[in-house]
């Protein structure tokens, strides 16, 4: 009866793969939840970072002057013109 070794040889791996099958489930189990547990906060990380960035640009805008948006410069050297047009 040679193929009695064989049989259990083949019984004995298929109880090795089906616990690696197990213990693998498990384990992507808990790295899925894991992985949506970490998505779902830096998910809100970026909204928050977004919101921040967005209140910013609003907060900076009320902020600029009448001048500064109709494209009028606030510096007085702006009237003479470019320092190469007074070369002698």
């Amino acid at each position: 009866m040679p193929y009695t070794l064989a049989l259990a040889l083949a019984a004995i791996g298929l109880v090795a793969l089906l616990v690696v099958a197990i213990r693998l489930n498990a384990a992507l189990r808990r790295f899925s939840a894991a992985s949506s547990v970490v998505g779902d906060r830096v998910g809100g990380d970026a909204g928050m970072i977004r919101a921040r960035s967005a209140a910013l640009r609003v907060a900076l805008a009320q902020r600029r002057s009448d001048e500064a948006r109709e494209g009028t410069p606030r510096v007085p050297s702006a009237e003479r013109g470019r320092q190469e047009d007074h070369r002698g």
